[in-house]
């Protein structure tokens, strides 16, 4: 099992779990607009849940039913690379990311 980074990252990137995690598992380019769990190196231990200002990680198996498009999202970024993933999935992310473009924690440098 892994974490998964869901909706609610897209257009905050807070980086906060990722000064927690032990493993650095959690990435991210420049580009993108949200961050990404490596599940083949995610240990499991959950330090980053509690971290998230916008409560957009949950384990595997505790997603929410209207968050699991993000679980392929999550695993493809690493499967088949960012390119690819960012281009299949951008339409979703590009909802979320107007989606939360009013939210306190909405990074402005993401938005510009």
């Amino acid at each position: 099992m892994t974490y998964i980074i869901t909706e609610t990252c897209v257009g905050v990137k807070d980086a906060s779990c990722v000064a927690v995690c032990p493993v650095d598992c959690i990435y991210a380019e420049d580009d993108d607009v949200l961050m990404f769990i490596n599940p083949d190196e995610c240990i499991d231990c959950g330090a980053c849940i509690p971290e998230c200002p916008v409560n957009a990680i949950f384990a595997e198996d505790d997603v929410p039913e209207d968050q699991q498009p993000w679980t392929p999202v999550n695993y493809e970024y690493f499967q088949v690379g960012r390119e690819e993933t960012i281009s299949k999935f951008s339409g979703i992310i590009a909802e979320a990311k107007e989606k939360n473009r009013d939210s306190e924690h909405a990074n402005a440098a993401l938005y510009s």
